[in-house]
């Protein structure tokens, strides 16, 4: 990772950037995480305490946000989930079938926490994994999250 930010990529004010969950296992994480949701690895670092990741979604440059995976030498193979049984991070796909895609992907790895259902208005269609650590992470379709904020703040489409 460079060191120098284009000055035009610098941040003109205060946004929420990242999310930052321990793991006591950072590949078992990133193994996860890059196999079962879209988000990619950014870059990887590490230190006298231990080792992190960033993930976002590939090419994500207008409005980037970075999931922090963070394996303190300390924590090393333990169960460090924090989301859950209900806390969550959320990933809005564009149909319903992804979110049956994804809960095949996560029955077939035994990493399933809800199965698929339709929830009233704003959730939608929904289904929920967990990761190495039990971390829940739900998928949904018709939520509208993305365009709501889009749409109220003008972005546009």
């Amino acid at each position: 990772m460079s060191d120098a930010v284009p000055h035009d990529r610098q941040l003109t004010e205060a946004r929420w950037t990242h999310i930052a969950l321990p793991t006591g296992n950072l590949d078992a994480a990133i193994d996860f995480y890059t196999t079962m949701t879209p988000l990619v690895v950014v870059e990887r670092f590490s230190d006298d305490a231990g080792e992190s990741a960033w993930l976002s979604n590939e090419k994500q440059v207008e409005t980037p946000m970075v999931l922090v995976l963070v394996s303190f030498d300390q924590d090393r193979g333990e169960s460090l989930g924090l989301l859950q049984p209900f806390a969550h991070i959320g990933i809005e796909v564009p149909r319903r079938e992804d979110v049956d895609a994804a809960a095949d992907r996560a029955r077939a790895a035994g990493c399933l926490h809800w199965e698929p259902r339709q929830m009233p208005g704003p959730v939608g269609y929904i289904c929920a994994l967990t990761d190495p650590d039990g971390n829940v992470v739900e998928f949904s379709h018709g939520q509208d999250v993305f365009a709501l904020v889009r749409a109220r703040w003008g972005s546009g489409s």
